[in-house]
């Protein structure tokens, strides 16, 4: 978790990252759907979107708004492989590893909850 509470901290320095918020709209569908379903679409989007080696609308594949990971990965830098490079590391140009997904996809379901938990 302190990995998660670092990145986080380095997130909250940037205005444009911490603009995100998870909206009631949001919070309702997290609520209908359950936290298993949100964490099943984001390693999906992960997969499709962002773990390619060469994505054709890189820079433009994430929505800022219609599902509650797209948000989150707008507020955590990992919404296309340039801001993932910048935030995380991790080389643009190569197709990102099982464990750079799975490490996505927690931080993005680890905002998320702490967005919930927030009201």
């Amino acid at each position: 978790m302190q990995k998660y509470d670092d990145i986080f901290k380095k997130l909250a320095k940037s205005a444009f990252r911490s603009s995100f918020k998870l909206k009631e709209n949001d919070k309702l569908y997290i609520k209908e759907k359950g936290l298993d379903k949100i964490r099943e679409h984001t390693k999906e989007f992960i997969q499709k979107r962002i773990a390619p080696k060469y994505i054709k609308n890189d820079g433009k594949q994430t929505p800022t708004k219609g599902h509650p990971a797209f948000i989150a990965q707008h507020a955590t830098g990992s919404c296309c492989r340039k801001c993932i490079e910048k935030w995380h590391k991790f080389k643009s140009g190569v197709e990102l590893t099982q464990k750079e997904q799975e490490y996505l996809a927690n931080l993005i379901m680890r905002w998320i909850e702490l967005q919930i938990k927030e009201n």
